[in-house]
């Protein structure tokens, strides 16, 4: 169901695209070139954008429908969960990774280690 209603959504969006593009805005859109003006000598010239504009609303209205419906439709097979609902629902807290020491670094506590006063040649300056 939830699928249907995810390809039904898709087809509404794109027809929506469609009927908003043929609709004419102040400079002419694509509704005046659309088969050299026929629209206007098929349906008249009043008769094209109220039909245009009645669909606009009319699949607008459907597809937010659709969206909040199919939120209500949704399984819980296709629902995800976060990794910190994962981790609340077991308990378990993982430590932060650190990086690896470089090879040639010297640790920042190397000269409490040694008991120097922190002078390289140990003497009182």
């Amino acid at each position: 169901m939830f699928t249907f209603l995810i390809v039904l959504i898709s087809i509404i969006a794109v027809l929506m695209t469609l009927v908003v593009l043929l609709q004419s805005g102040k400079g002419g859109g694509l509704a005046g070139i659309a088969a050299g003006g026929a629209t206007t000598q098929i349906l008249g010239s009043r008769q094209a954008p109220d039909f245009l504009e009645k669909a606009t609303w009319s699949l607008g209205t459907a597809f937010i429908v659709l969206c909040i419906l199919s939120n209500f439709v949704i399984g819980p097979e296709t629902q995800g969960s976060s990794v910190i609902q994962q981790n609340a629902d077991t308990g378990a807290v993982q430590a932060p990774v650190l990086p690896a020491p470089d090879e040639g670094a010297v640790p920042a506590d190397a000269g409490a280690a040694t008991g120097g006063e922190g002078t390289e040649d140990g003497g009182d300056q």
